[in-house]
């Protein structure tokens, strides 16, 4: 018989998430950033989408035509469920890469995106994306890819391998993954105990054991569990990605781009002597001990003149998306945590404190009395949205055709929120993307969808849905016995989501 899982973890559902990276409106402001041609996105493919969150709310929130592909039957289902309700038009499939690859009807794509698959799949599999990449992607076509990466992964790799082997040779009989898992890690506890050499030599690992003992059992049965998992370094994607005649464009990280927290006065100098860009970023990944990469790849980079660079990022338009008085002025980098300056950035949050969507050039003009430039402008925006505190805007046209299929979907998302706590994203037209929404929050949203006008009537609204299902509230790490206080704190929640994050979530046209 057969093995369609090809050794990847299947029986166990991945987790719910949404990943902002495979968002194509991201890449127009990286792109920008390092002075290079973005892409104009129609045709947008995800290769290994997991439970579809993220092709689905990027499918419904813009004018993108997506396509995509995940193994999993039970996965696939659910995101073509979602799919039909927002009526996006999304072609999700549940075929093998292989089989997926190599479909007749498929367009050309400008965007292709992978978000943590390429670490876990076999070399096999890897040719046929490559092979993909090189046949369906077009020339000024980008592709994210994400993956595990040396040299960070270098000391757990052997440990990891260990944890698999456990599993499969000491595992239970018939036991599940999870149970699998877990006597692993308790042996892997056993082995630290011991003191071993190994682990003398290396002692973050009992932190990082500890670590992953305290994480989802779904994930990491996906991250640490499959049959293939290889940490590959980025020379080695290189060579990987050059017949389909890609170029690393640039980090889908915004972060990396602001050398100043990531790289020390002597690294940065080391770096700037290395003529080669390719090596370069090896050599970047040894000064910050690289784990995890995120990178756009072109087919055929362009530069922008500085004009045209200056003009392109004048015309970014972005949201704030947090309210102001909670946006941290610390921020982490590999260097550590560092300030940001409140005489920069204090002005130009007060200007995005009213939600609405700016020009980068509307900001500068506005904020010239305050003797910030426009090159300070430009590194913040790429500080605060590598955090998420502001969000890339797409035009009003594509904002427009998105809203009927966003209110399709969040209302259907919103709905099965009344019974998980594990869909916790909407999405909004503004961003074309999806947003963090927490289950009560969405509760709240479809509380006043339904007509319910003040914060106390959500949180009876919410109330009735818990009492039903026997749930209650836990506050300070007790769970709230009786109605009246399950009532008191939901009131209380409602009351701060209307004062706090309602305005925001009606900006994003998400409310």
């Amino acid at each position: 018989m057969s093995d369609w899982t090809a050794g990847y973890v299947a029986d166990i559902g991945y987790t719910y998430g949404y990943y902002p990276e495979l968002n194509p409106s991201r890449v127009r402001l990286a792109f920008l950033n390092a002075g290079l041609v973005p892409p104009e996105v129609g045709n947008a493919c995800e290769l290994g989408f997991g439970q579809g969150m993220s092709a689905n709310l990027h499918a419904a929130a813009s004018v993108i035509q997506w396509s995509g592909t995940d193994f999993n039957p039970a996965q696939a289902a659910f995101a073509q469920e979602l799919a039909g309700v927002a009526a996006s038009g999304a072609q999700l499939f549940d075929e093998a890469f292989d089989q997926f690859c190599n479909r007749t009807e498929l367009p050309e794509f400008d965007y292709i995106g992978l978000h943590g698959i390429w670490s876990w799949i076999s070399d096999e599999n890897r040719a046929v994306i490559v092979d993909f990449v090189r046949r369906k992607l077009k020339v000024g076509g980008v592709l994210y890819i994400s993956y595990n990466t040396q040299p960070g992964w270098a000391a757990m790799v052997p440990m990891r391998d260990l944890l698999t082997e456990h599993a499969e040779v000491l595992g239970a009989e018939g036991a599940g993954i999870v149970s699998r898992i877990d006597s692993a890690l308790t042996f892997a506890d056993q082995l630290l105990a011991a003191n071993p050499a190994y682990a003398r030599a290396n002692p973050q690992i009992a932190e990082r054991i500890q670590r992953i003992k305290a994480q989802d059992r779904h994930y990491v049965a996906h991250e640490y569990f499959n049959r293939d998992w290889q940490p590959m370094a980025f020379a080695q994607m290189a060579r990987w990605l050059a017949p389909a005649k890609l170029q690393w464009a640039c980090s889908a990280h915004y972060l990396d781009a602001i050398d100043a927290v990531n790289l020390s006065a002597e690294q940065q100098t080391l770096l700037a002597s290395i003529p080669d860009p390719m090596f370069r970023q090896t050599v970047r990944d040894f000064c910050v001990n690289q784990q995890f990469r995120k990178d756009y790849w072109v087919k055929g980079a362009r530069k922008l003149s500085a004009l045209e660079q200056a003009e392109a990022l004048r015309a970014q338009r972005v949201i704030l998306a947090q309210p102001r008085a909670e946006v941290s002025l610390k921020i982490t980098g590999s260097l550590g945590e560092a300030t940001l300056q409140e005489a920069v950035y204090g002005p130009i949050l007060e200007q995005l404190a009213d939600h609405k969507p700016k020009s980068l050039g509307e900001l500068e003009k506005t904020l010239q009395s305050s003797g910030i430039g426009f090159a300070q402008i430009r590194e913040a925006t790429m500080v605060l949205a590598s955090a998420g505190v502001v969000l890339a805007v797409q035009d009003e046209a594509a904002t427009q055709k998105a809203k009927k299929r966003v209110e399709r979907l969040n209302t259907h998302l919103m709905i099965k929120a009344r019974s998980s706590n594990e869909l916790n994203y909407l999405a909004s037209p503004v961003t074309g993307g999806g947003i963090t929404v927490p289950r009560f929050q969405q509760l709240f949203v479809l509380a006043r969808q339904q007509g319910h006008k003040q914060p106390q009537d959500w949180a009876n609204f919410v109330w009735n849905i818990l009492a039903m299902q026997n749930q209650r509230l836990v506050k300070d790490g007790k769970a709230l016995e009786s109605a009246e206080e399950n009532l008191a704190e939901l009131t209380v929640q409602a009351s701060e989501f209307a004062e706090k994050r309602l305005p925001i979530l009606k900006a994003l046209q998400i409310a």
